[in-house]
């Protein structure tokens, strides 16, 4: 059984272990990698070159908009989908991410726990929720 009394800040929880995590690899590939470096990385593992600025626009505002908890439902929904195609680079290296290029094991990890922040809802003390039944409810 769920516990009602503390799911809120379970989920708050995982917004903010997941929005840190976005914001940090965001800010990383603008400011140390830079976005023409993160663009030739891209290309470099099969993706065109242009969805590098997307991802790391995603990533800092994404992250910083769960931090913040700001639609938190929906941009952990875009979430898994960004996450699984970062995953998908990884497939081939094994399962641990310790392996030569990184496994897929914590792609994969980041990718189920965005899955369920998106099903569980925003959390406690989100700035604007993303609106749905379990959102209401808090």
């Amino acid at each position: 059984m769920i516990d009602t009394r503390t799911a809120p800040y379970a989920a708050l929880v995982l917004r903010l272990a997941l929005g840190l995590m976005f914001l940090a690899h965001g800010l990383t590939k603008l400011l140390v990698f830079t976005p023409a470096g993160t663009a030739g990385f891209f290309e470099s593992i099969g993706f065109p070159g242009w969805t590098a600025y997307p991802v790391i626009a995603f990533e800092v505002i994404g992250g910083a908009f769960l931090i913040l908890g700001v639609f938190a439902r929906w941009i952990a929904a875009i979430a898994v989908v960004q996450l699984f195609a970062a995953s998908t680079v990884h497939f081939g290296n094994g399962w641990a991410f310790a392996n030569a290029n990184g496994g897929w094991e914590y792609p994969i990890f980041l990718t189920a726990a965005a899955l369920a922040l998106a099903l569980i809802g925003d959390g406690a003390w989100a700035l604007k929720r993303s609106g749905g039944s379990a959102d209401r409810a808090r």
